[in-house]
């Protein structure tokens, strides 16, 4: 049921924020001396966008309550994070299996290991 009522509250809050940005401005900075034309006036009541803005908002305000009262009274007290699997254990190079090399390979044991090659002499002319 509360997962219902998140979705719905979910579309609720896009569409209130949806209407709150298609309506048009009112003038002054955050509302401040906004003139005679505002929600409480004759005009700005009647807009069909004011009024849909009310009502997303009531029923914005009705489905938050909604949720915190279902949080509150007995949702589940375990997380999604517990729901996660563990992580794997890491082994220890005791529990590695040992594989050999397959033959003709490349690679050969630590203890066979060729000498590295002296480094050759630059190829930069020296200055005389």
């Amino acid at each position: 049921m509360a997962t219902i009522i998140l979705i719905v509250h979910l579309m609720i809050a896009i569409a209130l924020v949806a209407s709150v940005l298609l309506q048009r401005s009112e003038g002054g900075a955050l509302g401040i001396g906004g003139g005679g034309d505002g929600l409480v006036s004759s005009r700005g009541a009647g807009s069909m966008l004011t009024r849909t803005t009310a009502i997303l908002a009531a029923m914005f305000m009705t489905t938050s309550l909604v949720l915190g009262i279902l949080a509150s009274r007995g949702g589940s007290a375990d997380s999604v994070l517990d729901r996660v699997a563990p992580a794997p254990q890491t082994l220890s190079d005791d529990d590695l299996p040992q594989v050999p090399a397959p033959l003709g390979s490349e690679f050969a044991p630590a203890e066979e290991a060729p000498a590295a090659p002296e480094p050759a002499e630059p190829s930069v002319p020296r200055a005389e």
